[in-house]
């Protein structure tokens, strides 16, 4: 079982390869994705197990984890086929590049979900890489000439975090085979958390800020978070609610279990203090970029950043409420950024661009898209019912109660400034005047893309309400990112 997220996808990219990208073939990521996330539910059933000879390893985390990543891709797939319609009808994709879009999304989904379920840090690193380098072709998709520097752009910075968190395993590896490991077990995360007192505390200082860099490269984090904004604003819609919804946490993912051993091995005190540093700065950078934003895609963009400072600092406090809560908003984050995303995909095939001034009064133009965007927008500015309402307040809440006020505080304000900056462009967009020549309406038809965009914010909202099944994974899941692998549940989560 745990081989069929990955070779499900796997399975849906050869067909790709041979047939193409057709009528029939175009839902086959959508299929891909709907087993991956059966198969998610099933592993979360069947709790901590490990397979294919000590390579693969399934735990609470990396159950929920799974979720995350078939929930985020069965939008992203459900929305493509009319994506690629419109594309096509516009003269921007042949059956080439719908081809080619086929095969690297669904080898995108399968190396998200080797990353999660890899037993060691290394397999780990190399998946979070081979993400990098499928996502790059997709990001370029449109072969433009600002398509194809984004592209390098993503490939260069996200190159140098991935050399630094090589560089960090490296590292860690030596200390734990000068600490009486094994060879395999230095670079095995399980091993690395339940030896972590044996670790050189000054090698592992330095591992650990590696890493935690590295990694924090791909998950968006300051300082090295540039590729984010140019990235996702010339991928395709459906790619950019991958790459926001779901790739950030993966690599998020990988800080976590990171932090599991640093806590083991140093004490909570320094990750701690270096997850809020990067959280702080990474809401700095947000706040600052999205006052007065022009371009719609770019501002979905910092609020990716916005978000990931949120988790890193959930993260950073550390205990089971935070965790939890960081959880439940790594879930909302990929539904409310994937619809938004979808949505803002739509709009700039309509209006032929992404920028605000261009799309205003769009509630006026399309009143269906308008409100729907307007929603996520709502969501993902942390209002109730979302779930990143509850989320937020988990965090904030979890925060002061563990002595962090000094930290806190500072956040508070700049997620103010960025809820005036958003608030603003949202209010131009969707209710000011319409641009010349467009009172007669952009003529957008949701192609397909409305039962993803409505379920996105139907369980975003169903999530702010009640947990459901959901609670007693999330709650093993936020104990295994607080104290390692081999905890039992934790209490206080709500």
């Amino acid at each position: 079982m745990m081989i069929v997220p990955v070779a499900l996808p796997l399975a849906a990219a050869c067909l790709y390869a041979l047939f193409g990208w057709n009528r029939v073939t175009a839902w086959l990521g959508a299929l891909s994705a709907g087993g991956l996330l059966a198969a998610a539910v099933l592993l979360a059933r069947a709790g901590d197990e490990s397979g294919l000879w000590g390579l693969l390893r399934v735990d609470a985390l990396s159950a929920y984890m799974l979720i995350v990543i078939g929930v985020v891709a069965l939008l992203a797939m459900l929305a493509s086929p009319g994506y690629l319609r419109a594309e096509a009808s516009a003269g921007h994709a042949g059956p080439a590049a719908a081809r080619r879009y086929g095969i690297f999304t669904q080898c995108f989904v399968a190396a998200m979900a080797t990353a999660v379920l890899a037993a060691s840090l290394g397999m780990l690193w190399v998946a979070v890489e081979a993400t990098t380098i499928l996502t790059a072709f997709l990001v370029g998709h449109r072969r433009t000439r600002k398509a194809t520097e984004a592209a390098w752009k993503y490939v260069v910075i996200c190159s140098v975090g991935i050399a630094l968190a090589l560089l960090g395993l490296v590292i860690v590896h030596y200390a734990a085979v000068h600490a009486g490991l094994s060879t395999r077990e230095g670079l095995d995360w399980v091993s690395l958390a339940g030896h972590a007192g044996r670790l050189d505390p000054g090698v592992t200082r330095i591992a650990v800020v590696l890493l935690v860099l590295g990694f924090g490269a791909k998950a968006g984090l300051a300082p090295l978070h540039a590729w984010l904004p140019d990235a996702h604003s010339q991928a395709p819609a459906p790619v950019s609610a991958l790459m926001s919804g779901v790739l950030l946490s993966v690599a998020f993912y990988a800080i976590l279990r990171v932090k599991v051993i640093s806590d083991g091995a140093l004490g909570p005190g320094f990750c701690r203090l270096l997850l809020i540093v990067v959280a702080l700065a990474s809401l700095a950078v947000a706040a600052a970029l999205l006052i007065g934003q022009r371009d719609v895609k770019r501002m979905l963009a910092y609020s990716s950043i916005e978000h990931m400072g949120l988790i890193a600092l959930g993260a950073a406090i550390g205990n089971g409420l935070a965790l939890a809560a960081v959880l439940l908003h790594i879930l909302g984050h990929g539904l409310g950024k994937s619809v938004l995303f979808i949505g803002s995909g739509r709009i700039q095939q309509a209006a032929g661009s992404s920028r605000i001034d261009e799309v205003r009064g769009l509630g006026g133009q399309a009143p269906g898209l308008a409100t729907i965007f307007g929603l996520g927008l709502l969501a993902l500015l942390g209002l109730p019912p979302f779930s990143l309402f509850a989320s937020e307040l988990g965090i904030v809440r979890a925060g002061f109660t563990a002595g962090l006020g000094w930290a806190m505080a500072p956040a508070l304000v700049l997620m103010l400034v960025i809820v005036a900056g958003v608030g603003g462009t949202a209010g131009r967009m969707l209710l000011g005047d319409a641009p010349p020549g467009a009172e007669g309406g952009l003529g957008i038809r949701l192609r397909g893309a409305g039962v993803p965009l409505v379920a996105g914010l139907v369980a975003c909202a169903a999530l702010g309400v009640t947990l459901g099944p959901l609670r007693p994974l999330l709650e093993s899941a936020a104990t295994i990112a607080a104290i390692g692998p081999a905890a039992g549940p934790v209490g206080g989560a709500r």
